[in-house]
């Protein structure tokens, strides 16, 4: 796979989360749906390339999506999305990255990273919210709604990455 167009990409869906989505999610649902259009390519690079480079992925965007969106913290998003993306890289070289593993790593995964940082924001008593709550507000629609992008994504992703990961590996056994 060819690190630099994913990173390019990641930087794509990085403006189009923070500039387009915002005015496509209606106004009484902008505190509930956050969909995080890097964090699903983290789970793509998991499957693709491996835990260590989604572990680096999921840090460095997720680095960046704490300060441009949600400036609380620094550090919650990108704690979440890199563990998570070692730990789905870690599940995806045990088994094959089928479309049914897939959304099970995504709809899992999904539920882990807002729930990692809403514990973050506990721990650091910037919420005083109750889980029970915050599950049923934000993180089962957020991660349904990312659920259906992977969905969306995993055709056109899979394509470019599995051919790109082949013409690379054709170049290098010449």
């Amino acid at each position: 796979m060819r690190m630099n167009w994913v990173i390019l990409c990641g930087l794509v869906l990085l403006i189009i989360e923070n500039s387009v989505v915002p005015w496509i999610i209606p106004p009484g649902w902008s505190d509930r749906l956050l969909p995080h259009l890097c964090f699903i390519m983290t789970l793509f690079v998991a499957g693709f390339s491996g835990r260590h480079a989604a572990f680096l992925f999921g840090l460095g965007f997720g680095l960046l999506q704490d300060l441009l969106s949600y400036g609380h913290l620094i550090g919650p998003y990108g704690f979440g999305m890199g563990l998570i993306g070692y730990l789905a890289g870690l599940a995806a070289e045990r088994k094959s990255f089928t479309i049914g593993f897939f959304v099970w790593v995504a709809i899992v995964s999904g539920l882990f990273l807002d729930s990692v940082v809403y514990f973050i924001y506990k721990l650091f008593r910037i919420t005083d919210l109750e889980y029970a709550f915050v599950f049923y507000w934000q993180v089962a629609p957020t991660a349904l709604l990312q659920l259906f992008i992977a969905l969306l994504m995993y055709v056109p992703v899979r394509r470019f990455l599995v051919k790109s990961s082949l013409s690379s590996g054709e170049e290098n056994a010449e």
